[in-house]
């Protein structure tokens, strides 16, 4: 049966008073939920607002120009099927995440948000669209207000490109071999499932990441025999609290040291400039059912382990419940991506951008480690460090991680 449903602005931050710069459908539309209705921009970040619902635009209250906050009335619309698409989110990259493209999921809708990059000005829908056409977006010049690249500018490039004869050099990012089209159907029985909103926000964020950070990984081992004992002793202690102390508690803050003797991990490239943060915001990825979501802890270098510890379980459970806040996943400057519940022995994430660094944990197991003339059994733990060669070069990056394999050996040394 159908019903009217109001589609108000959802949960986009701390800001009010934000422009509307690109309306995406009109009275009449059929649209279904996730596709895009406007492009939102602050004086730093473009935010797209997609619908929670399926069904027909009866009324449109919006139009390009408009100041819109939270709560902001966008349309009316008739649903056959009034039930909201469940709020999801993604990490920019697992890393994700997510500065760059940090995604927002709120109680059934979500934003995704995207600070503008390079000297192309378009809004995330249209670097999305390109995106998705294989169009590098910064080889686009746009005929919109103030140069913004619309759609026809989009498909005009696509033609242009498509016109000219195969293999000829243009340097516009669409020189590259088509993906080869397969019918699986007839090789067997298969079964065709659409990735959620997650997957395919951070499958492109991962993407780009991976392509544009020239990725170099260092490993190594930390023996966290002495501070695995401590954890149980203070896990031991706060279980009447429901208070659970996890080893990630002890790596936030052993990165956190790391970060402060090693200040270029802590930064951010902003074209030829290197922006060193006088903060320490560290993201954690997080496993949910609908994919890899990365929240941020703020401040972790005034924090405690036993609150770290209460924060993580926190966040990790709005992130698993879908309740996530656009806050929640901002503003962070090194990511850590732990499989050690899992297993593995090392592994290579990729970079969170902006961030130029992250930590990949894998699974601790006790190891012969010689000592003093003999072997000792001792508890060793994997460390995998990605960074951008750009800012950080080898012998750093070996420090960095030595540095903060020290720390997670001698727990003291959190306290100097």
């Amino acid at each position: 049966m159908a019903e009217m449903k109001q589609v108000l602005v959802p949960d986009i931050g701390d800001y009010k008073g934000v422009s509307v710069i690109e309306v995406m459908v009109k009275v009449g539309d059929t649209i279904n939920e996730e596709d895009t209705l406007l492009t939102l921009e602050t004086d730093k970040a473009a935010m797209d607002v997609p619908s929670p619902y399926s069904g027909i635009v009866k009324e449109l209250h919006v139009e390009i120009g408009d100041k819109v906050s939270r709560g902001s009335l966008i349309l009316v619309m008739e649903c056959s099927d009034a039930q909201p698409a469940a709020a999801q989110a993604a990490p920019e990259s697992v890393a994700a995440p997510v500065a760059a493209s940090a995604p927002v999921a709120v109680a059934a809708q979500t934003v995704q948000t995207v600070v503008s990059s390079g000297k192309a000005h378009a809004s995330p829908a249209i670097r999305r669209f390109a995106r998705e056409l294989g169009a590098d977006i910064a080889q686009i010049k746009g005929s919109g207000e103030k140069g913004r690249v619309t759609k026809e500018d989009v498909q005009n490039f696509i033609k242009a490109a498509l016109a000219q004869p195969r293999g000829a050099a243009g340097g516009n990012g669409l020189q590259v071999l088509d993906m080869p089209v397969f019918d699986f159907a007839k090789f067997g029985t298969i079964e065709t499932r659409p990735l959620s909103r997650i997957q395919k926000i951070s499958g492109a964020n991962l993407h780009r990441n991976w392509v544009t950070i020239p990725h170099v990984t260092q490993f190594d081992e930390a023996d966290i025999t002495d501070m695995e004992a401590f954890r149980k002793q203070l896990g031991a202690e706060y279980a009447k609290q429901n208070i659970k102390i996890t080893p990630l508690a002890f790596m936030l803050k052993a990165v956190v040291a790391a970060l402060q003797k090693f200040p270029k991990f802590n930064a951010s490239l902003d074209g030829d400039n290197l922006i060193l943060k006088q903060y320490f915001h560290i993201g954690v990825a997080v496993d949910t059912p609908d994919g890899l979501m990365v929240p941020v802890l703020r401040d972790v270098d005034k924090k405690g382990i036993v609150q770290l510890a209460t924060e993580l379980a926190e966040i990790s459970a709005k992130a698993r419940e879908k309740k996530i806040t656009a806050n929640d996943m901002q503003g962070g400057c090194f990511t850590i991506s732990s499989l050690g519940g899992i297993g593995g022995t090392a592994f290579t994430p990729i970079i969170n951008a902006p961030e130029v660094a992250i930590l990949g944990v894998s699974r601790s197991a006790m190891k012969p480690v010689y000592q003093d003339g003999v072997f000792v059994p001792r508890l060793m733990l994997p460390l995998s460090v990605s960074y951008d060669h750009r800012v950080i070069d080898g012998a750093a990056a070996a420090r960095f991680t030595a540095y903060l394999a020290q720390v997670l050996s001698d727990i003291r040394r959190l306290a100097l």
